[in-house]
């Protein structure tokens, strides 16, 4: 405790860590057993038998005012990390055993019962649950683990300046990472502060030679051979110089042998983006995605072969997609991936060694335009151009408004006209700002999650695996569609835009203009069944974070949890 009082960066970094796990018990662990509802001025929660209180607003988005605290013999005591991951650890592993001063269960719930009224923005019934699922002896020390990272992130990042990039800046914003992920900045490997965006990192590239028979690539990969140079009969492959590192024993025989040469490292610096592994690179204009062998949050950041294969194909097949996009919906913009490089020794280090190119968001949007990355204008902490502040504050409806008129109506698009699955949350969503600091295009970016609609398209000739890679079935890309566009992001962009302006009561006024926006395009689109659906209320399928990293389960596997949609109290004003 001490050292939470004197060091500001843990103080801090275990703020966002209780912040984070609490918003995860909450909508996995309360809502679906019926352990959670208000208690004027708090929001009260059970785990594992204990009550536990805390101020919130920001609807779906769960914002907390003040420390959280907990029910021990009749008294109020503040609530740590520590203690909720113990309590936490009792529910998930179905434990009936109480710890000291176990409080009355949440007045007027029952277990197995979420609250009844969609206005109190916590969660339905579950989807998916996460009990049930054994135990796991890593899960608090990843907690611990994301702890001490955000604190060592906050540490470097006060020794440093932002870029004079603002969407660099954006891209190094997300110090907190994802609110409803138990360990949001849990890692494996020992070179997070090195690399991060986080940190402010900036680092040259390290440059390979692949035996010309040697080189794997697809697509136009030409800007690649800007950043360096190789010799004769050798082509330019950069990489990542933290999975050099990794795979430094796989690189040992190619190395020795001359199938690889080591060319050192680039003549300028790269800047690391939101995700880690991608980086971009000012003389070329372009972003570079390698490959990380390290795990960060639920995935290990590898580029698999049918994933190299499959953004090549992907952004053939979606240029024409996107160009009608742009012609329906104006300011639609998108990143291409139009190649990949690698070295054909073997799965393992073509893997470990590819690099998807894909097109800067400087190269892509309008004259006059700045990029800002979505997950930043979700941050309250961001640093945002001061146009874009200003107008947010001064007029709130009309940006809200432009800003949703932007980001959601292609989204629609792209899965109802064009059987196409983006997934717009808000680290794939770049929002274009004109100098009047009012959103005026959205950028969409990151193949990697783009998806076909399975049977909306001709996919003879892909490999099976890149075939299956690229695809999911209409509902459970409707799911992804709603969880990414709504809950991801709309409703963390909503609840910031309300609570700078200082004012809950704005919340309801945001998502009425959210319901017309959307409305409006389903007017105009024969209203199809699943977005009806969405406007009438249906529960919103929130992605289960908590679920499945108790489990252990890959990412992919991951499931929902229902929550009650703010949309649900609205209809079109005649």
């Amino acid at each position: 405790m001490d050292r939470l009082l004197l060091d500001p960066h843990v103080s801090r970094a275990e703020e966002v860590t209780l912040g984070a796990l609490l918003r995860c018990c909450i909508r996995e662990l309360g809502g679906p057993r019926g352990q959670v509802g208000p208690a004027e001025p708090y929001l009260l929660l059970e785990v594992a038998g204990t009550l536990i209180r805390v101020r919130a607003h920001g609807g779906i988005a769960l914002r907390f005012e003040g420390r959280p605290e907990w029910l021990s013999d009749g008294s109020w005591l503040p609530l740590t990390s520590e203690l909720l991951v113990e309590l936490a650890e009792r529910e998930l592993r179905g434990a009936e055993r109480e710890i000291g001063g176990a409080g009355d269960r949440v007045p007027g719930q029952t277990a197995g019962h979420a609250p009844s009224h969609a206005s109190d923005r916590t969660l339905g019934q579950a989807a998916d649950s996460a009990s049930g699922l054994g135990t796991n002896d890593e899960f608090g020390a990843q907690i611990a683990a994301s702890r001490d990272a955000i604190a060592a992130l906050l540490a470097a990042r006060a020794r440093t300046r932002p870029p004079s990039d603002p969407w660099l800046t954006s891209e190094q914003s997300l110090v907190d990472g994802h609110p409803f992920h138990p360990s949001p900045k849990a890692h494996t490997g020992s070179g997070l502060t090195r690399y991060a965006p986080e940190a402010r990192a900036e680092f040259p590239l390290r440059l390979l030679g692949v035996r010309a028979d040697l080189v794997a690539e697809q697509g136009d990969t030409t800007p690649l051979d800007g950043l360096g140079a190789a010799p004769r009969g050798y082509t330019l492959l950069p990489a990542h110089p933290w999975q050099v590192e990794l795979v430094a024993d796989d690189l040992r025989a190619p190395l020795a042998d001359g199938r690889l040469l080591d060319l050192g490292y680039g003549s300028h610096a790269v800047t690391p983006t939101s995700s880690v592994r991608t980086v971009y690179d000012p003389v070329t204009e372009n972003c570079l995605k390698f490959s990380l062998d390290v795990r960060i949050t639920n995935c290990v950041r590898k580029n698999a072969w049918y994933e190299l294969i499959g953004a090549v194909e992907l952004t053939d097949r979606l240029r024409p997609v996107f160009g009608r996009l742009a012609g329906d919906f104006p300011g639609t913009r998108w990143l291409p991936e139009p190649g990949y490089r690698s070295a054909a020794l073997g799965t393992r280090l073509f893997e470990a060694l590819g690099v998807i190119l894909r097109s800067g968001p400087w190269r892509e949007c309008g004259p006059g335009v700045t990029p800002i990355l979505a997950g930043a204008l979700a941050a309250t902490t961001s640093e945002l151009p001061e146009a874009v502040t200003a107008r947010r504050w001064e007029d709130p409806h009309g940006w809200w408004r432009a800003y949703v008129e932007r980001v959601a109506p292609p989204v629609l698009d792209a899965y109802f006209t064009h059987g196409v699955v983006l997934e717009p949350h808000v680290q794939n969503v770049l929002v274009g700002f004109g100098a009047d600091g009012l959103p005026a295009e959205a950028i969409f970016r990151d193949l990697e999650g783009t998806k076909l609609v399975a049977g909306r398209h001709d996919l003879a000739g892909l490999p099976d695996r890149v075939a299956q890679a690229a695809t999911y079935d209409p509902a459970r890309g409707w799911n992804r569609v709603v969880y990414c566009l709504v809950v991801n992001h709309l409703a963390e962009v909503a609840a910031t835009v309300a609570e700078v302006a200082g004012t809950e009561r704005l919340l309801d006024d945001l998502w009425h203009a959210a319901h017309e926006v959307l409305e409006e395009y389903a007017q105009g689109h024969g209203r199809p069944g699943p977005l009806a659906e969405l406007l009438g209320g249906a529960p919103l399928p929130a992605k289960a974070n908590l679920g499945v990293r108790w489990s252990r389960s890959a990412d992919r596997a991951a499931g929902y949890t229902a929550v009650a949609s703010p949309l649900a109290v609205y209809s079109p004003r005649m």
